[in-house]
C-alpha cells in the first residue's frame, strides 16, 4: 500500500516523568510511504520434545480413588526420574477426581460406579533420540495416559534472528524495487515492528490404559521445527 503521509505511534520514544499520551509522537512523511508485512521461516532441528504422562485410578471412594492414584502416580514419577530426566524438567499439569455413573437403560437412570483419580505431569526429554524408549518404558511402569511429543528446540535465538534478519533484507528489496518503480531513488525506514511464530513437530500420539509390547519400541521421527518471524516495517520513498 502507498500513501502520502503516514502518522506513527512509536513506543521507543518514552519520557518516564510525563503521562501516557506524551509518549505518542506524530511523524509525516515528505514522500510517499509503503507499508510491508514480511514473514521469513528458518527451521533447525529440535533438541527438546515435551510429553505427557499419568495416571487414572478408579475406586469405590473418593479417598480410596486418591491414594491408589498417588501410589501409582509415585512410581511413574521414579521411573521418570530413573530415566535421567531431571526434577526441574517434571512439573505437575494437573490432579483431578471425579464422580463416576453408569448409564442404567432400563430405569434410565445414572447409576454411581466410584471415583475415578487422575494425575498428569509434563515431561521436558532433553535427548530426543530417546523419546520411543521413554514412552515405551512409562507404559510399563503403570502410565494410562500419554500425549504428544511436542518437539521444539530450546534456545531459538539463533533461529530467530536468522529469520528476522531474512525478512528485513526481503521487505528492504520490495521497497527499493517499489520506489524504482514509482521513480525514486531510494527509501529510509519510518517505523519497524514484529511477531514471533515457532511451530512445532507434534505427532500426537496418545495412550489410555496401553500396554507396551516388551520387543517393540515405539517410533518417533522428531523432523525439524521452524521459527518464523514477520517484520512490518513502514518505509518512506526518498529521491
Amino acid at each position: 500500500m502507498i500513501r502520502q503521509a503516514i502518522y506513527l505511534s512509536t513506543a521507543a520514544i518514552t519520557v518516564a516523568a510525563l503521562p501516557a499520551q506524551a509518549a505518542e509522537v506524530q511523524i509525516q512523511s515528505t514522500g510517499p510511504v509503503i507499508e510491508l508485512s514480511v514473514t521469513e521461516s528458518v527451521k533447525a532441528k529440535p533438541d527438546i520434545a515435551t510429553i505427557g504422562t499419568g495416571v487414572s485410578s478408579e475406586a469405590k471412594t473418593a479417598v480410596e480413588a486418591m491414594r491408589k492414584n498417588a501410589a501409582e502416580m509415585n512410581a511413574v514419577i521414579q521411573r521418570i526420574r530413573s530415566l535421567g530426566i531431571k526434577s526441574e524438567d517434571i512439573q505437575t499439569a494437573g490432579v483431578s477426581l471425579n464422580a463416576q455413573y453408569d448409564y442404567n437403560r432400563t430405569t434410565r437412570q445414572q447409576v454411581f460406579r466410584g471415583y475415578q483419580a487422575s494425575n498428569n505431569v509434563s515431561v521436558i526429554v532433553r535427548d530426543v533420540g530417546g523419546v520411543g524408549p521413554i514412552l515405551d518404558a512409562l507404559v510399563a511402569a503403570g502410565a494410562t495416559n500419554v500425549n504428544g511429543p511436542r518437539f521444539s528446540i530450546d534456545d531459538d535465538t539463533t533461529a530467530k534472528a536468522q529469520a528476522r534478519k531474512a525478512a528485513l533484507d526481503r521487505a528492504m528489496a520490495q521497497a527499493r524495487d517499489y520506489a524504482r518503480w514509482a521513480g525514486y531513488s531510494d527509501v529510509r525506514i519510518l517505523e519497524i515492528s514484529e511477531s514471533l511464530r515457532t511451530s512445532r513437530a507434534q505427532p500426537m500420539m496418545r495412550m489410555e490404559m496401553a500396554e507396551a509390547a516388551a520387543d517393540v519400541v515405539t517410533p518417533i521421527e522428531p523432523g525439524l521445527v521452524g521459527t518464523s518471524v514477520t517484520v512490518n516495517v513502514t518505509f518512506e520513498m526518498t529521491r
